[in-house]
């Protein structure tokens, strides 16, 4: 499936706990949140760029990855030049992760009422070709 995806799946979950020896989350709901790491962004990043992943597990990584971002950032820990990979990686996959685009940059609200990551998401979101249909 090359299309956006709606959300994580569990069989993603799963393999990518197992994969990145992530904590186990039996909930899977805000999964991404729940587990999301500030001190691993990196690593999660490399390992999208390296392994042999699935669309399903391409997609729940990089909602992972935002949300270890966001705190990241949130903490004033971000890894120089790690942001340009992120974006990288979002554009290069525009079609796939166009929804979580769209998740993080909360269009129709206030900056500063707002995630952290939410001003790097708009800059895509603004350059991204998003219709309303995708709103």
């Amino acid at each position: 499936m090359k299309g956006s995806h709606e959300f994580v799946t569990k069989k993603a979950i799963e393999s990518l706990t197992a994969k990145l020896k992530l904590p186990v989350d039996r909930e899977y709901q805000d999964w991404e949140v729940e587990i999301a790491n500030s001190s691993r962004v990196g690593e999660f990043v490399s390992f999208y760029e390296s392994a042999k992943l699935s669309q399903e597990e391409k997609f729940a990584l990089m909602s992972l990855i935002i949300s270890s971002f966001d705190d990241a950032l949130s903490e004033g820990n971000v890894e120089e030049g790690i942001w340009d990979k992120i974006k990288r990686f979002l554009i290069h996959n525009i079609d796939l992760h166009r929804k979580t685009i769209l998740y993080w940059s909360l269009v129709d609200r206030e900056l500063d009422d707002c995630f952290f990551v939410t001003q790097f998401m708009r800059e895509l979101f603004e350059n991204g070709n998003f219709r309303k249909k995708d709103m």
